[in-house]
């Protein structure tokens, strides 16, 4: 099993264990390279391996990539647990749209000093998920908490697939 995705983890705990690997290397690079190289070796490493990790367990998956996105989302919703407070906009079978309004993950990411750091570990997860579902699902997403937003603003369009739904 792929640490990255433990169903037994809620996902704040994961993201505190991985913080706490995470921030002192990212710091000792930033003192040896210079923030912005540090910033741009570390965050774009876990970039790639995050997109790899969805895109692969996607592709095992079964179904349509719709099929595929909507069983990885519905699986992370546990993990997720009350950690998030959303404001559900619209749920109808071409679009589903909701604000996360409260976030106990940014909030440990400001407490720490590293919002990017956690953008990259969660935000930019959702990303992957709807690339598994592309060109089904699209996300349009113009703001999130972890960078300094409001809220989250989540719009996701489904569309019919290729014939292969």
């Amino acid at each position: 099993m792929d640490i990255a995705i433990n169903p037994n983890v809620s996902l704040l705990d994961q993201v505190k264990m991985q913080a706490q690997v995470l921030v002192p290397v990212l710091k000792a690079l930033r003192a040896e390279l210079g923030e912005e190289r540090a910033n741009r070796i570390v965050i774009g490493a876990l970039r790639a391996r995050s997109r790899d990790v969805y895109l692969r367990i996607g592709a095992a998956m079964p179904g349509t990539p719709r099929e595929k996105w909507a069983a990885m989302t519905a699986d992370a919703v546990p993990r997720i647990g009350t950690d998030i407070e959303m404001q559900v906009l619209k749920v109808e079978s071409a679009a589903m749209e909701f604000n996360v309004t409260g976030c106990r993950y940014a909030e440990f990411f400001r407490q720490l000093g590293e919002p990017e750091l956690g953008a990259v570990l969660l935000c930019e997860g959702d990303d992957h998920v709807v690339e598994v579902g592309a060109p089904e699902v699209e996300l349009t997403r113009t703001q999130t908490i972890m960078k300094g937003g409001s809220h989250c603003d989540f719009r996701y369009k489904m569309k019919a697939g290729d014939g292969s739904s």
